[in-house]
């Protein structure tokens, strides 16, 4: 799989084990596009697979929190405005129908030309019968679906992913978690129709829990409360729109609640603080739990919403990137990259990651012009 000119990633065998690879230069499908990473920030979900706390195919290119610049556009792919050096970032995974760039957030998956499966036809395209997930697929021979994590030189966009260009002044660094962390938010917030007026209780203080107190104090929520057991994240969610924190879940009631930490007390406890009409969104609980009780008719005389978001829709894409250019300079998104490392440090990044636990850390592609 080696040749020239040759391409660098850093490649994931099994638990502690990365290692650096050489991979020729992919020569894309009509329907593909290939990007120069410039920078791919590492996710809780990176980390708990490199430490084995998280199944994944292998060996295998992770990294999904990805930006970078267009360097070819494939014959088939979107017309509508993208470019060479183009600087985008892309949804997490791409589904079935065509590539589009994202320049409307009403932009809809359950409108043809986009959808080709039912689930993709019902607007839930991040779980299409033939999904593909960046920085999650296998090594293979085939180079240009290999190449799909954010920790190589190169990524090649597949058919059927959403791209959003990204405003030249938006730092990297802030920029790589939109199509992830951001995203989720947008669409989790999404589901609660407004959080204007509303008391809003976030369980969780890492990015997704930190921004989603950013955007609700955006929206206009009447109060933001932030829960983590964690003084340093507590004191950080201060700096991030909370109006008050706790170390647990005060007793007392909410209209509006996210649970971002995936603690299968703190969901039990969102659902308990809820107040009449109020609704849950679920979020972080991406891990097998054990199952917790709760009361049937206290959901139903309580008239209360309980809704699972994972990963998201096209336009909130968008709308994350939107958010994160009219408002980075409001809130500190640039202090929650600790370390940024280089692509032939990468086992470093995720030791420094393991250790100190730090809200992210950032990778730099070694690709040069």
């Amino acid at each position: 799989m080696t040749g020239d000119p040759s391409v660098q990633a850093a490649v994931f065998h099994r638990p502690n084990d990365i290692r650096t690879q050489l991979f020729r230069r992919p020569q894309i499908n009509a329907d593909q596009v290939l990007v120069r990473v410039t920078c791919c920030t590492i996710c809780g979900s990176d980390l708990h697979t490199t430490l084995g706390n998280r199944p994944a195919p292998t060996p295998s290119i992770l990294g999904h929190e990805i930006i970078g610049l267009v360097e070819e556009v494939g014959a088939l792919a979107p017309a509508d405005g993208l470019q060479v050096g183009d600087r985008i970032t892309w949804s997490v995974a791409a589904s079935c129908g065509p590539t589009r760039v994202v320049q409307s957030e009403s932009c809809e998956p359950g409108l043809e030309p986009w959808s080709q499966c039912p689930r993709c036809a019902s607007g839930f395209p991040q779980k299409c019968d033939s999904l593909f997930k960046y920085g999650h697929e296998q090594v293979s021979d085939d180079v240009a679906r290999t190449l799909s994590g954010g920790l190589a030189e190169y990524c090649v966009l597949q058919s059927g992913s959403a791209i959003v260009q990204l405003p030249d002044h938006l730092p990297d660094e802030i920029a790589c978690p939109a199509n992830c962390a951001t995203a989720t938010v947008m669409a989790a917030v999404r589901t609660t129709g407004t959080l204007r007026g509303k008391r809003v209780l976030i369980t969780g203080a890492g990015m997704l829990g930190l921004t989603t107190a950013a955007v609700a104090r955006v929206l206009d929520a009447s109060s933001v409360t932030v829960c983590d057991p964690s003084s340093d994240r507590r004191k950080l969610a201060e700096h991030f729109g909370a109006t008050t924190t706790a170390d647990t879940v005060p007793n007392r009631k909410f209209d509006c609640v996210f649970e971002m930490s995936g603690n299968r007390q703190a969901v039990a406890a969102a659902i308990e603080c809820t107040d009449i009409g109020g609704k849950v969104v679920l979020v972080g609980s991406v891990s097998p739990t054990t199952p917790i009780d709760f009361d049937p008719e206290k959901i139903v005389r309580g008239l209360i919403g309980i809704h699972g978001v994972h990963n998201y829709q096209p336009g909130d894409l968008l709308a994350a990137v939107q958010f994160l250019d009219q408002h980075h300079d409001r809130f500190p998104f640039a202090s929650l990259v600790s370390r940024t490392f280089s692509l032939t440090d990468v086992p470093a990044a995720f030791d420094f990651a393991s250790r100190n636990r730090p809200i992210r850390v950032a990778v730099r592609s070694n690709a040069t012009n």
